[in-house]
């Protein structure tokens, strides 16, 4: 088994519905029939810890309306605690697959904000999280672009976030343009005219990308 020097961080993000942990599953394959070494970590991690708890009752709707920057603590702190795991995964040469990570709570707590204050909470969450908790930042960050009401109907049971198909417009909106301005970002289009494109045609663009990264 060969191990990379350095091990690197790969995000795989989107809105609910866009199919990442179902592509995270086709990758798993991929990197095993290359004999390359990697780990997977899924947040929120809903049940692992105290921050996650809190952010499952958040989405359950317990809380009602929360200010953006004061939940963004605690999906912050689900991260912070995963830290040592991480680092220690890519300290060993392997290549971190992360299912979700800051850019989900830039997108989706964004979206609670009016346009104008989206800007410097997302500076706000990168700083906290980047800076002040010094979470490793990610070589490469996959956003599966879906349209919103698509994956809504993908969505089986749904949260707070999910059941708000303006919210999710307006999520995909703040992704694509984190797409934009950031240069490790690689947007794979997950629709076939108005239909969701099946799941191997999309599995073909994310190792296409990978194949060229790793």
């Amino acid at each position: 088994m060969q191990y990379m020097e350095y091990g690197k961080l790969i995000a795989i993000d989107g809105i609910d519905g866009a199919g990442k942990t179902t592509q995270i599953e086709l990758l798993r394959g991929y990197l095993e029939q290359k004999n390359i070494p990697y780990e997977v970590i899924s947040f929120p991690r809903y049940e692992d810890n105290l921050y996650g708890q809190l952010v499952k009752r958040y989405l359950d709707g317990e809380f009602g309306e929360v200010n953006s920057y004061l939940i963004a603590l605690a999906y912050a702190g689900d991260r912070s605690l995963a830290k040592p795991l991480i680092e220690g995964w890519l300290n060993s040469g392997k290549l971190v697959i992360a299912n979700r990570y800051v850019s989900a709570s830039q997108a989706h707590l964004g979206a609670n904000l009016p346009e104008d204050e989206r800007e410097n909470f997302m500076k706000w969450v990168s700083e906290l999280e980047y800076g002040t908790n010094e979470l490793p930042k990610p070589d490469l960050t996959i956003l599966l672009d879906v349209d919103p009401a698509v994956g809504q109907k993908n969505v089986q049971e749904a949260d707070l976030h999910e059941n708000n198909l303006k919210h999710l417009e307006e999520a995909s909106k703040i992704y694509l343009e984190l797409a934009q301005a950031e240069p490790n970002w690689q947007v794979v289009n997950c629709m076939e005219g108005d239909r969701m494109a099946g799941k191997e045609h999309i599995h073909h663009q994310i190792t296409a990308i990978l194949d060229k990264f790793i």
